[in-house]
């Protein structure tokens, strides 16, 4: 029956917008049996993508109201799912994703046994083509590198991103802390990913993160681009999140760093131009670069390889002849973003196949009509 349970879990979270792809030794299932006990599994069954009170979730479980509501508060806790805050209002919940979702949920939780299988998942999602299919981060360009590009949209500078937030969040890189327990001690730093509105209210109300400033917010973004870190909002214009990411521990650059031309898996509006006769061997940039993609060849000279290159301007901003630029991608090679995090959820779904639109709708309307029936 317990097996039962988190089969159907791992089944239902493979109907979200980016999936939850099986194996043959089945560590997907070991991970959701470290992270949900069996009340927790089932009650996630209830759940959809719309925020919804605890008094709507009973309903469709047929338990009570308040135990439910109290499952639903330290399912919140763990980062097991969503929870949305609305001052004045009754908390509403919602299911999460693997990634982004419960997985960074795991940040100052994660133990050793869980390390470890995550670490044996992680080839699953490349294999399965997951990051070109259900982008869940896009990579834009550190701001000092943007001095020479035109045309840059608002929404691909992250100091606007950030300049357009009210409320604010950091919590430590969960990858980050995934390397340490594993023996890789990266130097970069670690309180370094940023939530902007709901995505921070989540975080500073579940002790995951720590409320801050727009000018601490900024000042997270100099320092990403002073320790060599790539820039990754969430795939949307309106992103709820920046995270500041290494190619040494983020699973995301880790899967595209194993794609054969990581330029065509990140998605990016730039990618890095380079001027051999200005370069003077430095190798500055090649110690920068999280792709691999510029290295100094035995003529002295920088060489980039456009296939890796994803656009991060982390080698710009620190070249001393101006050998490097940022150009824009011409438009083909350039991915349309969607315009929110629900938009995105529609992209995934019909690009995966497995989430539709008729069946977004269909949890909408059920939401919906619960919502009527539980007043």
């Amino acid at each position: 029956m317990a097996t039962d349970l988190y089969e159907r879990l791992a089944d239902f979270l493979d109907k979200l917008p980016s999936g939850y792809p099986r194996t043959e030794s089945g560590v997907e299932i070991r991970i959701l049996r470290r992270l949900f006990t069996l009340e927790e599994a089932d009650l996630t069954l209830h759940l959809t993508l719309i925020p919804e009170e605890s008094r709507v979730v009973a309903r469709r479980a047929k338990l009570p109201v308040a135990e439910v509501a109290q499952r639903l508060a330290e399912m919140a806790r763990k980062g097991l799912i969503f929870p949305r805050y609305t001052p004045g209002k009754p908390t509403q919940y919602m299911a999460q994703q693997f990634v982004i979702g419960f997985y960074e949920g795991q940040v100052n939780r994660l133990t050793p046994e869980l390390v470890h299988d995550l670490e044996e998942y992680w080839p699953a999602l490349s294999e399965a083509d997951f990051w070109r299919k259900t982008p869940q981060l896009r990579t834009i360009p550190v701001q000092q590198s943007l001095e020479a590009p035109a045309e840059v949209l608002p929404y691909e500078r992250a100091e606007e991103l950030v300049r357009g937030q009210s409320r604010f969040a950091v919590a430590n890189c969960v990858c980050r802390e995934e390397k340490d327990l594993l023996g890789h001690h990266c130097t970069k730093p670690r309180e370094t990913c940023l939530m902007f509105g709901m995505a921070a209210d989540a975080y500073v109300r579940t002790g995951r993160g720590r409320a801050i400033s727009m000018e601490e917010a900024l000042g997270i973004l100099e320092l990403a681009e002073e320790t060599g870190l790539v820039l990754q909002p969430g795939y949307a214009r309106d992103a709820l999140n920046i995270c500041a990411c290494c190619g040494c521990c983020c699973g995301a650059l880790r899967l595209i760093k194993m794609a054969p031309e990581p330029s065509s898996v990140a998605v990016s509006a730039f990618r890095a131009n380079l001027d051999a006769e200005l370069c003077n061997g430095c190798a500055t940039c090649e110690e920068r670069c999280q792709m691999a993609a510029i290295a100094v060849n035995g003529g002295g000279k920088a060489g980039l390889d456009m296939s890796r290159c994803i656009g991060c301007g982390l080698c710009v901003s620190t070249c001393p002849t101006g050998a490097l630029s940022l150009v824009r991608k011409p438009e083909a090679e350039q991915r349309k973003l969607p315009a929110d995090t629900v938009q995105a959820y529609i992209e995934w779904g019909k690009t995966r196949g497995k989430v539709s639109m008729p069946s977004l709708i269909g949890m909408q309307v059920l939401s919906k009509v619960d919502r009527m029936l539980a007043r």
